[in-house]
């Protein structure tokens, strides 16, 4: 035998026990073993080895493996006494030893009793040492022997072994058995297609019965204890009936798992996978002494839900759910979602609440640092804890905050967070359009989770938290249900003590929630909605405010971000009056602070390329680091001129001037156009504006004739911008009033109001942000309508200070008011005391 054929063995898995190497997995071992000589001259029927009746051989015990007459098989010992029976038989001509399988496995040393009856008596071909101190020979079975008793245990074990010969059958029944025999083989190769080529081919070329039986024996799975069984039967007839007898119930077995594998293969699930891969684990687990109680999740979470305490009902549908879970199978695809559900139950805030920080004081500065000005939203926090330190259970308020973009809506709610000691929980309804977003999803869905509401809290780890639900204005609807309307029962303190979430299914206490909403306008907030909050309106900032801002909060916010510090880099006020007439056009502060930071970005650049000096932003240097200015006040770029009027708009974003451009075209027929992409409230004023001029031109001393022989165009400019609503019927009036007249009007007044048919002029909305633009626009008198005198109340000291207000009841006060040289009515001693008094 060449030494590459013992060589093959090197890739078997060492154990500390002899054993049999199965010739399966060493297909080159197989085809070596069954070229050479000695393989053919045993298929031959040559070397039979001693014939003696009884003799002392030594004894090669082999853990679990039995070695049949007439075969060949490798073999690797690592055990001492092994290692010095093969090192023996090596140095003597006689190299004829016994194999007897093991019973007793563990048994490093085995005696008689740990060892079968009858082994196998054979001859060592070839022996190889390898370094890792094993020792691999190469053996060849020759007859079947008795094991006797053990004569003696060192060096190697000695044994008398009485040899057994085969008693061989001639005639039709022997030759019946071989041919099933073989037909078992063919049925084997098509069912599993895993028997070996070289099995097939010794088979069809082996024809003596015992020999045949003997390598079916050895070259197929059977169990060791048939093994043995064939192994100790001498007549050749009884041994192939029990191996036809074993083989037949072996291929029974392989058909029926085949059946079994083909009904239920394609049923086996992902989760089945993985219970199948969880109980090798656990195998594994009790092997190393690693394994639980099979029931501890359930005990766990049966503890766990003690101590959360949920309500009565809670509760019951809680235990409920648990007991369904410890009756399931961890592989049903229903286990997992039922887990979930009870994980969640466990893990909201039933009974934990922060303890409210009812330092009114306190809470003021908290309030103070975070924010300036904003006095209502404040006076409202302070009065809220005022009352929850006399009343311990108090609801918790439900407030909207109304204002334009970048005031402060939000980070407010994170202040009074922190004014309150409570957790803060923010959810953007920004396009929200699913109502499973706030009630979540039924548990018969797939992947189904609780509602936003519900995730928040359990976020915060309280049922008190500051909850702000942001941009409550731009929910949308669809298909899928309207958030708007699941939001109803959140907000309204006679339902949300019972809030019904779709995958909880019971019912969650959120009155001890202080809900703050926040929005830009609440035009778009559906009514009932609205009805249920508190409505504070956060006003644009003056220009003044904004710098007290920047100065406060914005700047060392920035400072800081860039890695810059206070003593190096100074940005005075007038610096940031500068960046707020010439850079920034808005109510809020989101520009401005973002203007800021690209100063501060600039100033580190300078810092990392090595200027250490300290930086002192001028106003002339805002150009540098900015470019040139973005924003001009309107009013001063433009001279007056007849038919032009400045009118005050409103928008989300803040207020804004509006002019009104009005002409007349020759050669028409009375006709009326109007551009600027104006709405259908703003056509109406136009055509008010107009019928009340033709109806009292003769006493207002307005040439009309021109209105019926040209056409009037009026335009509003940024024509891509959309307009509607009736608050510039003033300054529509006032712009045709000034091309009939053919005089300009005054260019320093801003006007916004309502027109009737009769003249009148009715109060409109947003005059806070209308006075604003104005002043940002260079604008220092406004025209206002009587009724919206009190609206100024809540203007700042420098605004009322550096604007004047002129307040009208018609539009002849109107007319009076722009055109002071030549009045063309009379005014009544009423309204000239009206419309002289000033704020």
């Amino acid at each position: 035998m060449p030494p590459s054929l013992l060589r093959q063995t090197d890739n078997m898995t060492k154990r500390r026990s002899i054993k049999k190497v199965t010739p399966e997995p060493i297909e080159e071992l197989r085809k070596e073993i069954e070229s050479s000589p000695a393989f053919r001259e045993l298929m031959a029927g040559g070397t039979r080895g001693s014939t003696k009746k009884s003799q002392d051989l030594p004894l090669l015990p082999l853990r679990g493996e039995v070695v049949f007459p007439n075969t060949i098989v490798p073999i690797v010992i690592n055990r001492n006494a092994g290692i010095a029976l093969v090192d023996a038989v090596s140095a003597s001509t006689d190299r004829t030893i016994v194999l007897a399988t093991q019973i007793e496995v563990e048994t490093d040393v085995p005696t008689r009793s740990d060892l079968a009856d009858f082994g196998c008596v054979g001859q060592i071909l070839q022996m190889l040492k390898f370094p890792d101190g094993t020792t691999r020979i190469v053996f060849q079975g020759v007859s079947r022997a008795r094991i006797g008793k053990i004569l003696r245990q060192e060096p190697f074990p000695l044994v008398t072994a009485h040899s057994v010969n085969d008693k061989e059958h001639k005639g039709l029944e022997i030759e019946a058995l071989v041919h099933q025999a073989r037909k078992l083989l063919a049925r084997m190769v098509k069912q599993t297609q895993q028997v070996p080529e070289e099995l097939q081919v010794a088979a069809m070329n082996t024809h003596e019965p015992a020999r045949l039986v003997d390598l079916f024996a050895s070259s197929l799975p059977f169990l060791v204890e048939e093994k043995l069984t064939m192994l100790a039967e001498p007549d050749v007839k009884k041994r192939l009936k029990i191996l036809l007898r074993y083989w037949t119930r072996h291929l029974e077995v392989i058909e029926l798992a085949g059946r079994i594998q083909a009904q239920v293969g394609s049923e086996i699930t992902k989760a089945q996978r993985e219970h199948f891969i969880r109980q090798q684990i656990k195998a594994m687990q009790e092997e190393l002494g690693e394994a639980g109680d099979e029931s501890s999740e359930i005990v766990q979470m049966t503890a766990k839900l003690e101590s959360a305490n949920p309500p009565v009902g809670v509760m019951t549908e809680a235990r409920r759910e648990l007991e369904r879970l410890s009756n399931m199978h961890p592989s049903s695809a229903e286990y997992s979602i039922v887990r979930t559900y009870l994980d969640w139950i466990i893990h909201l805030p039933w009974n934990e609440s922060t303890r409210d920080r009812l330092d009114l004081r306190q809470a003021r500065r908290v309030l103070d640092k975070d924010h300036y000005d904003l006095e209502k939203i404040k006076e409202r926090i302070i009065e809220y804890l005022a009352v929850r330190k006399l009343k311990n259970d108090l609801k918790g308020p439900i407030l909207c905050l109304v204002g334009p973009p970048g005031t402060g809506k939000t980070s407010l709610g994170r202040s009074i967070a922190d004014a309150l000691g409570r957790k803060f929980v923010r959810m953007s309804l920004g396009g929200v359009h699913d109502e499973a977003e706030i009630r979540g999803h039924r548990r018969t869905y797939i992947a189904a989770l609780p509602g936003r509401v519900i995730q928040g809290l359990r976020k915060a780890g309280s049922n008190n938290p500051v909850f702000v639900l942001d941009e409550v204005d731009k929910l949308g609807n669809d298909f899928r249900g309207d958030p708007a309307s699941a939001l109803l029962e959140v907000l309204d303190p006679e339902q949300n003590t019972t809030f019904h979430d779709h995958y909880l299914d019971v019912e969650f206490d959120l009155s001890k929630v202080l809900f703050l909403a926040t929005a830009n306008t609440s035009e778009t907030i559906p009514h009932a909605l609205l009805d249920r909050m508190e409505i504070l309106e956060l006003p644009g900032y003056s220009e003044e405010q904004k710098l007290a801002i920047a100065r406060k909060h914005l700047i060392p916010k920035q400072l800081e971000a860039h890695g810059l510090k206070s003593d190096t880099v100074t940005i005075p006020d007038d610096a940031v009056r500068r960046i707020v007439s010439d850079y920034t056009r808005e109510a809020g502060l989101r520009n401005l602070e973002r203007e800021i930071g690209t100063i501060c970005r600039k100033i580190a650049r300078k810092r990392a390329e090595g200027n250490r000096r300290k930086i002192v932003v001028t106003d002339k240097d805002v150009t540098v680091y900015l470019g040139p200015p973005r924003f001009f006040k309107e009013s001063a770029m433009r001279k007056p001129s007849p038919g032009v009027s400045t009118g005050l708009a409103w928008t989300p974003t803040g207020g804004e001037i509006l002019f009104i451009e009005s002409t007349l075209l020759p050669g028409g027929k009375g006709g009326m156009t109007l551009t600027g992409l104006l709405g259908e409230s703003m056509r109406e004023s136009v055509q008010a504006a107009a019928g009340y001029i033709r109806s009292r031109a003769e006493k207002l001393g307005i040439n009309t004739k021109p209105l019926s022989d040209s056409d009037l165009h009026v335009h509003v400019p940024a024509g891509a911008v959309p307009k509607d609503g009736p608050s510039a019927g003033v300054a529509i009036a006032a712009s045709l009033v000034s091309l009939l007249n053919e005089k300009p009007l005054r260019g320093d007044v801003a006007m916004t109001g309502e027109v009737t048919l009769s003249g009148r002029v009715l109060p409109v909305g947003g005059i806070r942000e209308k006075v604003l633009a104005a002043r940002r626009a260079g604008i220092h008198h406004v025209l206002l309508p009587v009724h919206n005198r009190n609206d100024l109340v809540d203007l700042p000291k420098e605004v009322k200070a550096d604007m004047s207000f002129e307040f009208v009841e018609t539009i002849d006060e109107v007319i009076s008011n722009l055109f002071p040289v030549e009045k063309t009515v009379k005014p009544r001693s009423k309204t000239t005391s009206n419309a002289t008094k000033r704020s």
